[in-house]
């Protein structure tokens, strides 16, 4: 079948998840069989056309605006002119697939003018990031969510806490949704046997200090100031033998600010964005790896220290006890509790072996659930399922 994408991230431009989630199970879905044509916003000097192993990827203009609410409108122009043109020329298409609301006006468009069905897949909601509705615009984007929700023929989330927050938030039917998780490529974690992991690791961290670390947003979300008032805890037991480093881009003052406050500043590195190369070298050498969100619809992050072989301490919300299996993969402490976080970093740092073995499991983990190539056929299944359902129909 052929199947037009769109996504307002793929790599090089990377956002948040979905950039990595598109760029990886795409070509496996090509792989398959199937024709992907993928349209994205254009980045830097990136071609404006190319084949990436299989998939199709086109990068649209997107014109100037004065916010960015704005610039999504001109992004679902651009990008619904485009996908237009994709269609009288390469067409007929047999699916539309829009991932998140940013692209669900272009989205849903297409698929009134073209009568192709459309699948959406909800990455997250905001009214899950901020524990409901409070203001103008979240509503905004709240209503966004919701039609193209109920735009879409069938929706994917990322796993089963999704599923009902769709039907407690949008009255979404569970028999409209599809729980499909995310993947990671193992392979890209391994360590390069040239290469000084040694002399990399100095740059964070003493030889004989423990290095705990967060990668991801620098939002309320995520946790940071959580795992910042964990690790003046951890570091008192540990009589601070350990570097606290949290990467990723973003305005971190207020965090260094409390780090300070903590009297921890001196243990904590705030490193800015780190290329995927550094990211995957680093996650190889830390001890502990850290994800105490307040809300996460997955955690695709614990799968990446999975794959590098570092154990994982996560909070007991949203999709991530789906992923991490308390004990068994990880250490899944209580959401919003420093205190819990903290003993759950120490478990890890206090018993090697112990870690060691959670390590070993997680990493068997990741073939038996998480492998991209059957999340493929999941997809697969859904999309054949779609396009069972509107041959059997005639669209008016």
């Amino acid at each position: 079948m052929r199947v037009l994408v769109l996504t307002w991230e793929f790599p090089p431009r990377i956002v948040g998840g979905i950039a990595r989630h598109v760029a990886e199970l795409y070509p496996e879905i090509a792989e398959i069989g199937h024709e992907i044509h993928l349209i994205t916003v254009e980045f830097g000097d990136s071609p404006s056309e190319e084949n990436i192993d299989g998939v199709w990827v086109y990068r649209v203009p997107v014109q100037e605006a004065n916010d960015f609410f704005q610039w999504i409108v001109h992004m679902n122009d651009s990008m619904g002119h485009h996908g237009g043109q994709l269609i009288q020329d390469k067409g007929p298409f047999d699916l539309i697939h829009a991932h998140d609301w940013l692209v669900g006006d272009a989205a849903i468009a297409l698929k009134h003018l073209f009568k192709i069905p459309l699948i959406a897949t909800i990455h997250a909601t905001e009214y899950g990031r901020y524990n409901g509705i409070h203001n103008d615009i979240q509503r905004y984007i709240s209503s966004k969510e919701r039609n193209l929700i109920y735009d879409a023929w069938r929706v994917i989330v990322c796993s089963d806490y999704m599923r009902h927050e769709l039907q407690r938030v949008f009255e979404t039917p569970l028999d409209k949704i599809d729980v499909i998780y995310n993947g990671i490529r193992a392979e890209k974690k391994l360590q390069d046997p040239t290469f000084d992991y040694l002399f990399f690791r100095r740059k964070f961290a003493l030889d004989h200090e423990k290095i705990i670390y967060y990668v991801g947003r620098m939002t309320r979300e995520k946790g940071v100031s959580l795992l910042l008032q964990a690790a003046a805890k951890v570091l008192s037991e540990l009589d601070r033998n350990a570097k606290i480093v949290i990467i990723g881009g973003g305005d971190t003052q207020h965090l260094q600010g409390e780090a300070a406050h903590l009297g921890i500043a001196d243990r904590c590195c705030f490193t800015g964005f780190m290329s995927d190369e550094d990211l995957d070298r680093f996650q190889t050498i830390a001890d502990c790896a850290v994800f105490p969100s307040l809300y996460e619809p997955f955690g695709i992050v614990a799968l990446e220290s999975f794959a590098a072989r570092v154990p994982v301490v996560v909070s007991s919300t949203g999709g991530l006890p789906e992923v991490v299996h308390h004990q068994q993969t990880g250490i899944v402490t209580e959401v919003n509790n420093p205190d819990s976080l903290a003993w759950g970093i120490l478990e890890i740092l206090r018993n090697p072996d112990y870690g060691q073995q959670l390590v070993e499991r997680a990493y068997q983990e990741l073939a038996l659930r998480f492998g991209w190539p059957q999340l493929a056929k999941q997809t697969e299944k859904v999309y054949q399922v779609v396009c069972d359902q509107r041959s059997q129909i005639h669209w008016e």
